[in-house]
């Protein structure tokens, strides 16, 4: 990924409310051209496209997606997505008409962490089986991209001689987070991209050789896992201010106070 500009990509906060970890608070930030601005800003200045978050009690991240797609040429929406929020085979056509439609630029970013299942009829179960229901979900969305007639009898999802369309010869990019033990066997098995937060170089180097070993063991199907890192950039015109602003921000959020002392570590 390193050394490819399409890899590096920005973060656009589809949030209704302003303020979004400790960002300046801006009238209309949530509006189609507020968010259509920041991606065309993304586009202009060579990033490759943006994370859209997802959650309940934020606006649809995949409408988002898709205006944002609508309204820009080479920008490319990493979108989140959760199992339950969605079910495979509607998530499955949802990507792949985007997928068709933008000319092949979506990205997925699944995510697996808690909600407010409840608003959205889903429910909460243990970490062992969020994760299995995570990988049911990222098998049937990858048959139904690449195969007719999909049967898949699972314990938490099914689907019968399903075909999704339009038929899609290059799918979208899956990217996974997540650092327990359950989330890197399904990331090993079925992702295309394992994303890191901002760790220590040798934290990053040991989570990347337990992946590449979970891959031999879990019998990989897929090409080789690849790796990203997810960080916050502060640029300002000089060093001084470009911390203090950090901390600012850092402690502003509700997590600021454990989060301080690890800034200049």
């Amino acid at each position: 990924m390193i050394g490819d500009p399409s890899e590096f990509l920005w973060y656009i906060p589809n949030e209704d409310r302003p303020g979004h970890r400790g960002d300046d608070v801006v009238a209309g930030h949530n509006s189609l051209d507020a968010l259509v601005s920041q991606a065309q800003a993304v586009e202009a200045h060579g990033w490759g496209g943006a994370l859209i978050g997802t959650g309940w009690g934020r606006p649809d991240t995949f409408t988002v997606a898709t205006a944002l797609a609508a309204r820009t040429t080479t920008f490319r929406p990493l979108i989140a997505a959760r199992p339950g929020y969605w079910r495979p085979a509607h998530f499955a056509s949802a990507a792949a008409t985007l997928q068709h439609l933008s000319g092949g630029r979506v990205l997925i970013n699944i995510v697996s962490g808690k909600d407010n299942l409840a608003a959205y009829g889903d429910e909460e179960g243990d970490q062992i089986q969020r994760y299995g229901r995570t990988r049911e979900f990222l098998r049937i969305v990858r048959r139904l991209w690449a195969e007719e007639n999909v049967t898949y009898q699972g314990e938490h999802f099914r689907v019968t001689d399903s075909t999704v369309v339009p038929r899609l010869s290059r799918p979208p990019r899956l990217y996974f987070g997540g650092a327990s033990e359950a989330a890197e066997r399904v990331s090993a098995a079925e992702a295309d991209v394992q994303l890191f937060w901002g760790e220590t170089l040798d934290g990053v180097r040991e989570r990347i050789e337990r992946l590449k070993a979970l891959e031999k063991e879990l019998g990989r199907e897929h090409p080789p896992l690849e790796f990203g890192l997810r960080i916050t950039t502060v640029v300002r015109e000089t060093t001084e201010r470009a911390w203090a602003d950090a901390e600012a921000k850092v402690a502003a959020t509700s997590e600021g106070d454990q989060l301080l002392p690890l800034l200049r570590a």
